[in-house]
């Protein structure tokens, strides 16, 4: 298993954290995804043999918000 912590702009609210944990968490592989609104960051544990860190970000990007 791997671990990420991402830094990722954007998120503000209560809806931004449903978004990103959602939607990261149904990828395969995913088995934990945690936004710290106050930091600023998304906490990842994936299976790298399931899912990319590039997935992530995709995912991440397609909630509109931006990986730094």
């Amino acid at each position: 298993m791997m671990n990420e912590t991402l830094k990722v702009k954007g998120m503000s609210c209560g809806h931004c954290v449903n978004a990103v944990e959602s939607n990261v968490s149904k990828l395969q592989g995913v088995s934990l995804v945690k936004v710290d609104l106050n930091q600023g960051e998304v906490a990842v544990e994936f299976d790298d043999g399931k899912t990319s860190i590039t997935e992530i970000h995709e995912t991440i990007k397609e909630q509109g918000y931006e990986v730094v």
